[in-house]
């Protein structure tokens, strides 16, 4: 894929945007369940917002797959990306805890919000940063 033209440079920004589109809800509904924005219903804003990260979700795998596929052998054994990798399987296995565990109790949380359930946010937005860190510096170093 790296010498096949533009392809690398359109697969790395169908990445991007895939991060984007995962990311910035995820941590969107992580500040709201953290006590921010009380004037939307926590519920409804995980509804709004849920769609849109699992299309990112999608992307971002998808592209990552295929970035990964064009440098396997350099990046398999590369720290920053063992370090991603790990901080995605954090995410996503924080992302279906919290739905085992709090999803269903979310109209409850516009009056009292589970010290776990901040906890598990905070954990989100501290991992998904982690992934977009280490994402980023992976090509420098």
């Amino acid at each position: 894929m790296r010498s096949g033209g533009w392809s690398y440079a359109a697969v790395n920004v169908a990445h991007l945007f895939g991060l984007a589109l995962l990311v910035g809800p995820i941590v969107l509904l992580d500040l709201r369940l953290l006590g921010f924005g009380r004037q939307f219903p926590a519920q409804a804003v995980s509804r709004a917002l849920t769609p849109f990260a699992a299309a990112g979700l999608l992307v971002a795998l998808l592209s990552g797959i295929a970035l990964f596929s064009a440098d396997a052998s350099a990046l398999i054994g590369n720290r920053l990306m063992q370090a991603k990798l790990l901080a995605i399987a954090l995410g996503l296995g924080n992302v279906a805890l919290f739905h085992a565990l709090w999803a269903r109790h979310l109209p409850q949380w516009d009056r009292v919000r589970p010290h776990l359930a901040r906890v598990s946010a905070l954990l989100s937005i501290g991992v998904w940063l982690v992934v977009r860190v280490a994402g980023r510096v992976i090509g420098y170093v």
